[in-house]
């Protein structure tokens, strides 16, 4: 399985604020610890490693049980893009004026097509 062991640095830290490690994202969305594994080297959720032990996942990934609606798809246009985890997820986070707020912000607010679009470009 390919997750970043570098450290996460202090602003990306920051601009998540609230991280899950894998065994907890693995029970809130009902999954053996196994799967949730799978779901990151599929880029249905990015993970990173903070400080050692078990990857952790910024918490917002999950809603209401599930993956947030649109950041599977996403994810997999930044990874085709050529960004690593920790560069996903600094990229979700990271305010845009254009959208307003961040691209998680918007898909939070159901607008991942857009994000999408965005996430899309970036690899031309």
């Amino acid at each position: 399985m390919t997750l970043t062991v570098a450290q996460i640095d202090r602003k990306t830290d920051e601009l998540v604020g609230e991280w899950l490690p894998l065994s907890d994202a693995a029970k809130r969305l009902g999954l053996s610890i196994g799967r949730a594994k799978q779901l990151l080297k599929d880029k249905k959720l990015a993970g990173v490693r903070r400080g050692g032990g078990e990857p952790q996942i910024p918490a917002v990934f999950i809603a209401g049980g599930e993956v947030l609606k649109g950041l599977p798809g996403t994810l997999t246009l930044l990874a085709d893009a050529g960004y690593d985890e920790v560069e996903s997820i600094r990229w979700l986070f990271t305010p845009d004026d254009s959208l307003p707020g961040s691209p998680i912000d918007a898909i939070l607010k159901g607008r991942h097509t857009e994000v999408k679009r965005r996430a899309q470009a970036l690899g031309f």
